[in-house]
């Protein structure tokens, strides 16, 4: 099985594609929206008032420099961090199902845990922590491993793998979690050409499926290639909607001056109930640019950019029709 014909197990033992397996299934409602959220991250700022989004089915990147708190608004969505203010809403045919990817950097390689093993993870909400694997689900994990070129590697130890076999392997867990809402956390970086062509042929397959996919990536190249939708946060949301209008060169100009002023040693944000912005954010800079609002969804006032250089020419201060800032 190659990788373009990949799919994540089903309810039944074969793996078999998920209704409305084909990319241009019609927009639905939201699979997760966020509501007003402002995350601290070890007593600091790091996400700021940011509503929107996420439709089911869509595919997203999450653009920004570092530090703008991408990570932290995967951990949010997850529940993995309480969130200081506001709320995420995850639609309830979706909650408890989704499958995290984190950076590779946060797993220790050093336990000695079989690849088999790691992937067999993915099954946990089925198996459980007792339960030993049957047959079926045992086949499961050797069919995840061959769809990511992984076959034969079930018995090493995952501290023998190279950066990108690693990587592959936790793409086997996710696909055996099958899960309708996949968040994946820098899944590009530090592998090989090869191997990021191979993961981003699954990741197409599971969009093609109609799952939710939202990743945080660093190459802007790639978010154009093969993301249609693109969140650019600072810790505020620069901008969120089709990514060739999200990626122009005074968002990411924006979004790098925003970086430039933040105090890391701000306190977490309190809202004036009579202008509804936050204050004390932590990025030195005032309500005076624009902000867009591209997919119809209203969204917080967040900002984030990613690390490309973008033309020195400072960005047109214009607001759209009908958007007012203090």
């Amino acid at each position: 099985m190659n990788l373009q014909q990949a799919v994540a197990p089903g309810s039944g033992a074969a793996w078999g594609a998920l209704p409305g397996d084909h990319p241009g299934a019609p927009s639905r409602a939201p699979a997760i929206a966020l509501h007003d959220l402002t995350v601290a991250y070890r007593g600091h700022p790091a996400v700021h008032h940011l509503s929107g989004a996420f439709e089911a089915g869509s595919m997203t990147a999450i653009v920004g420099p570092n530090g703008a708190g991408k990570s932290s608004l995967l951990a949010a969505i997850m529940g993995r961090l309480p969130a200081a203010q506001g709320r995420v809403e995850i639609a309830q045919a979706l909650r408890g199902r989704m499958a995290w990817l984190p950076q590779h950097s946060e797993i220790d390689r050093s336990f000695p845990l079989s690849v088999f093993d790691l992937v067999a993870l993915g099954l946990w909400s089925k198996v459980g922590a007792w339960r030993g694997l049957r047959a079926p689900e045992r086949e499961a994990v050797h069919q995840a491993l061959s769809a990511v070129g992984l076959s034969g590697f079930d018995r090493r130890l995952i501290g023998e793998l190279s950066a990108g076999q690693f990587q592959r392997a936790l793409f086997a867990r996710v696909l055996l979690q099958d899960a309708p809402v996949i968040l994946l956390d820098e899944p590009f970086n530090a592998i090989d050409a090869r191997t990021t062509a191979d993961l981003l042929a699954l990741v197409h397959r599971w969009h093609g499926q109609a799952r939710t996919i939202i990743a945080v990536l660093h190459d802007m190249e790639q978010v154009r290639q093969h993301f249609g939708h693109t969140l650019l946060l600072a810790r505020r949301c620069v901008a969120w909607g089709p990514t060739p209008q999200v990626l122009d060169a005074r968002h990411l100009f924006e979004a790098r001056q925003m970086a430039e002023a933040w105090d890391e040693q701000a306190p977490v944000c309190t809202v004036d109930p009579q202008e509804g912005h936050g204050h004390g954010h932590g990025h030195g800079h005032e309500h005076g640019h624009e902000h867009i609002h591209l997919h119809g969804n209203a969204h917080g006032h967040g900002h984030s950019p990613s690390s490309l250089a973008v033309p020195p020419a400072a960005p047109p201060h214009a607001h759209p029709p009908g958007h007012h800032h203090p």
